[in-house]
């Protein structure tokens, strides 16, 4: 028997599903389907969609357009997740119907950050000093 190495990362039928989700969170969203005054007045990204290994927890990752309101936005998100359940779960066929946990997503700021030290002009100095000709 084959045990799994942790290193092989998610299945490709875990990444799929993941993305699925994002999808449907994604048009759900854009929709305005969902009642509420700051999801209606804030567009939001659905970035990224992480599942578990087992399917029943759903990571997903938002990032509202500019930025804007990002706690405002969460929790809505949050106060909504029981309705955002049921339409995951009412359009895309699993066994069980996803949790979903709903998280900034950070890595636009990560990369922004980075960015800005790349251009600091010690740190190109450095990046480009080491070149021998």
């Amino acid at each position: 028997m084959r045990h799994k190495d942790q290193s092989e990362g998610p299945s490709v039928r875990v990444l799929r599903v993941g993305e699925q989700i994002r999808h449907v969170l994604s048009e759900i969203l854009a929709r305005g389907d969902v009642h509420d005054d700051i999801l209606a007045t804030h567009p939001v990204s659905v970035t990224e969609v992480r599942m578990s290994p087992d399917l029943r927890h759903a990571t997903v990752f938002v990032k509202p357009l500019l930025g804007r309101d990002e706690e405002a936005v969460l929790k809505s998100l949050r106060t909504n997740t029981a309705y955002l359940q049921r339409e995951v779960a009412h359009r895309i066929r699993m066994k069980y119907a996803a949790k979903l946990k709903f998280l900034a997503d950070e890595s636009f700021d990560e990369a922004s950050h980075i960015d800005r030290l790349l251009r600091d002009p010690k740190v190109a100095r450095d990046l480009h000093g080491d070149k021998l000709d």
